[in-house]
Parts: structure tokens; C-alpha cells; sequence
């Protein structure tokens, strides 16, 4: 059934019978695991210097953006199922309710169980952040958790695969210019982005995420590589490269000297998975070395990641702060935030994200059947 079809969006919860391939799933789960390693044992220490350094420390930035390209690959393999319409709406019905219901509940918990000293979200902060302002004018408007910085870029991505979709932009050789465009864009803009350009630039360049687009153009890429074989192996690998260097142009970052300087580890991480999502999508299924003991809580993992995702930061932090407070070793600390996105991940699954996804399906469905071409007789 298409409702209940299990895709990556973001991150989404498999359905009962998916045959997707189970390489798929783990590639998924250690994409948001490293989102959390990353989170945890570098961010919380920056974001709250009186924490201590961790004894094991992942200073990558790899994981979100891995999913950028996921959600690009995926996006491309459910839009031809059903209305675009319906493509769209399931989209939103996947993002929007869990999202929204993330940032109370961490709005609510972070004033409730306020560390003194730490950011005190206010209601007019939570407004703005369910309105992703954020993008448009970071310095302005406050995250109630940065983790949320993927959701609009994904909404607009999906936004524009559908109008894409439904042009002639969107098919034949038509779609390949399109990419090229969107990723040489941002490369060509680079020079103006880092010499501290006007606000509105800014204000435009952020907004639209043109930093990001390498990551929607490298997942579309390797669709059409690996299941469309619409690219040859050079094209594909010329384009691939392209975005390994969009990508390790976002890296440049000034550092203490003001010297501007790149993250190569996290560039190579991120080129890494790429190819790694590359082999996954045209190579086998990884069923012949995944015991079977270890499947199904791999697809449950999988299936409550985007849960995991929105939850884990903010809250998370609290928690090793908390655990500092006791005396708890630094792995312990970081094994409670863990543990925390997980449990907090799997609750905003089952009792938001999967009843209110069934519900606007259920909603569009019945308002908006699919009508079937009538028989006519001989």
C-alpha cells in the first residue's frame, strides 16, 4: 500500500512487509548515530564550556548531511508513485507534526528542568522556531534545537521535486542541467559568501539553503546512476566529485587567527558516504553479512530515527550536564544522551509521527481518492 510504503523522508518509520534492502536501514541507523556521537561529545562540550572534554570524542561533522543526500535519493524513488500532490502532502504529513511536537516538548522540558546559566527558551522563541526563521536570519532568531536546521531544507527540497516533477524540468536529460545548475551555483557564489556580504545576500543565500544544495544534487545523482542508469560512470563520478567539493568548500570556517581554514575530516567523511549510499543504492543487499538476530532491531532503529533526530540534542545536553553533576564518567554521560534521543525518539514515533502520518494520509485520501480510468466495454 502507498501509505504505508516505507521511505526515507527525512527519516520514516518502515512498514509492516517493506522489502526495502536491509543495507539501507543500517546505512540510515549509523547515519543518525553519528549525528548523535557528534552532538554529544563535541557540540555539548562547545555549546557549554563548563562540560568537560569527553574521553572519546567524534569532532565529525558526517551524519545530517549523509541524510541530506538520503532524503534526496528517496525522494526520487517515491515521487513517481501516486499524484505528485499526494507525493507532496505525504511529505509535510511525514515532517511537520513530529516537528512541531518535538519543539514543544523540548520547549516545555528545557523550562521545566532549567540549568542555570543555560539558554531559557521563551514563547515568542518557540514561535519563531516552528516558523523556521532560523535559516533566514540565524543571528536574530534562536533555535529551541539546532538539530532542526535539516527540516525546511528538506521541505523546500521535496517542494521543489514536486514542481520539478510536474515541468518538463523535471524529465529526460532536461533534470541532469538542472542538477549541474544547482551545484555549480553555490560553488561560483563561494568567494561572495566568505568576504561578508551584505545582510540581505545573507538573509537570501541562508534562507534557500544554496550552501546545502550539493547534498540534494548528490542524492538525485546516484538515483539516476544506480537505478535509472541515465548517467554514464564518468558523468556520474564528475558529478559526484563536484558535490565531495561543494562540500568541503561549506567546511571553511575561520579560525582563531581569522584565517579561513576547512574541516577536512568531516569532508572526507561525508565523501566517504557518499560513496558507501552510491554502492548501497546499485550494489546487493547486505542480508548475506547482517546476522539475522541483528535485522530487526536495525529496522526498528531505522524506523524511529527521525524521532531520535529531532529529540536527542537539547535534552540530551541537559542530561550529561545532569550526569556531570553526579560525578558519572564522560562515556556514561554520553551514553545517557544516547539513550535519552533514543527513548525520546521512539515515544515521539509511535504517539505522533506515525498516527498523525496515517491520519492527514487517510485525510488527503478521502478527500482526494485516486480515481481509476473508467472500463468502457468492447
Amino acid at each position: 500500500m502507498q501509505s504505508r510504503q516505507r521511505e526515507w523522508i527525512a527519516v520514516v518509520t518502515p512498514s509492516q512487509g517493506s522489502r526495502r534492502k536491509i543495507s539501507w536501514d543500517l546505512v540510515r541507523a549509523g547515519c543518525v548515530t553519528l549525528v548523535m556521537l557528534y552532538h554529544s561529545t563535541t557540540v555539548s562540550v562547545e555549546f557549554h564550556p563548563e562540560i568537560e572534554p569527553r574521553t572519546f570524542y567524534f569532532p565529525y561533522q558526517v551524519g545530517a548531511s549523509l541524510l541530506l543526500a538520503i532524503s534526496a535519493y528517496f525522494a526520487c524513488v517515491t515521487i513517481g508513485r501516486g499524484t505528485v500532490f499526494r507525493y507532496w502532502w505525504g511529505r509535510l504529513a511525514r515532517l511537520l507534526p513530529a516537528f512541531v511536537a518535538g519543539s514543544v516538548i523540548i520547549f516545555l522540558l528545557t523550562r521545566a528542568y532549567y540549568i542555570e546559566g543555560w539558554y531559557w527558551p521563551t514563547t515568542r522563541d518557540l514561535v519563531e522556531h516552528l516558523l523556521m526563521l532560523w535559516h533566514w536570519a540565524p543571528q536574530r532568531f534562536e533555535f529551541i534545537d539546532v538539530a532542526h536546521w535539516t527540516v525546511p531544507l528538506q521541505l523546500m527540497g521535496f517542494t521543489a521535486a514536486a514542481l520539478l516533477y510536474r515541468g518538463r524540468w523535471g524529465h529526460g536529460n532536461r533534470i541532469v542541467w538542472v542538477l549541474w545548475l544547482a551545484v555549480l551555483l553555490p560553488i561560483l557564489q563561494w568567494p561572495i559568501r566568505v568576504s561578508d556580504p551584505e545582510p540581505l545576500y545573507r538573509i537570501l543565500v541562508d534562507g534557500f539553503g544554496l550552501h546545502r544544495w550539493h547534498m540534494f544534487v548528490a542524492g538525485v545523482a546516484i538515483w539516476l546512476w544506480a537505478i535509472k542508469r541515465r548517467l554514464s560512470d564518468a558523468h556520474f563520478a564528475v558529478l559526484l566529485a563536484t558535490c565531495m567539493f561543494a562540500q568541503w568548500l561549506h567546511t571553511f570556517a575561520p579560525n582563531a587567527e581569522g584565517v579561513l581554514v576547512p574541516d577536512v575530516g568531516s569532508s572526507v567523511g561525508v565523501s566517504l558516504g557518499l560513496c558507501v549510499i552510491a554502492f548501497v543504492a546499485r550494489g546487493p543487499d547486505w542480508d548475506a553479512v547482517v546476522p539475522q538476530a541483528l535485522r530487526r532491531p536495525i529496522q526498528w532503529y531505522a524506523g524511529i530515527s527521525y524521532g531520535v533526530y529531532l529529540m536527542h540534542q537539547s535534552l540530551g545536553h541537559m542530561v550529561v550536564r545532569r550526569l556531570q553533576d553526579l560525578g558519572a564518567p564522560t562515556l556514561v554521560q554520553t551514553l545517557g544522551m544516547l539513550v535519552t534521543g533514543v527513548l525520546l525518539g521512539w515515544m515521539l514515533t509511535r504517539m505522533v509521527e506515525q498516527p498523525a502520518y496515517r491520519y492527514l494520509m487517510e485525510l488527503h485520501d478521502r478527500f482526494l481518492p485516486v480515481r481509476k480510468p473508467a472500463v468502457t466495454a468492447a
